[in-house]
């Protein structure tokens, strides 16, 4: 079991960066499952740190790191697939209302960059935020009589 967080970081990244993708793909492009997925990202890299039995402030130190790049991989895949229906907001041909995303202000132009915005920026947010959660609770209960000050 402890071989699995022992592995090379670089291996590591580029795994959970292909299941990024898949997360995304099975959202159809909405990033739900990548938030979720923000959870075992952030458990798995709290054990890599238990495991290798690292001092705790530079343990925080790598799971604040490695939980933002995998967060910025997602605002970078979100930046491509959502970035270039901004476009629609100048041209006056476009239809937003039947764009496909819901209208939750009420607005045409409103929503979509309200969509626009939820997508790109927020989400890879809450994915981070979801990592950190995930590692500051393993870390809480799976640090072995070690204090995190």
């Amino acid at each position: 079991m402890h071989r699995i967080f022992k592995l090379n970081v670089a291996i590591v990244f580029v795994l959970l960066m292909f299941v990024n993708l898949v997360c995304v793909g099975l959202g159809m492009g909405v990033p739900f499952f990548c938030i979720l997925f923000g959870f075992p990202v952030g458990w798995y890299f709290a054990m890599r740190e238990i495991v290798s039995s690292t001092a705790a402030s530079s343990a925080l130190e790598r799971l604040f790191s490695r939980a933002m790049l995998i967060a910025l991989f997602t605002f970078v895949v979100m930046a491509v697939l959502w970035g270039p229906t901004l476009k629609m907001l100048f041209d006056p041909q476009a239809d937003l209302e039947n764009f496909g995303i819901p209208m939750i202000l009420y607005q045409p132009t409103a929503s979509f960059l309200g969509w626009t915005v939820l997508m790109v920026f927020i989400s890879p947010a809450l994915q981070l935020a979801a990592s950190i959660f995930a590692a500051y609770v393993t870390l809480m209960f799976g640090w072995s009589g070690k204090e995190l000050r």
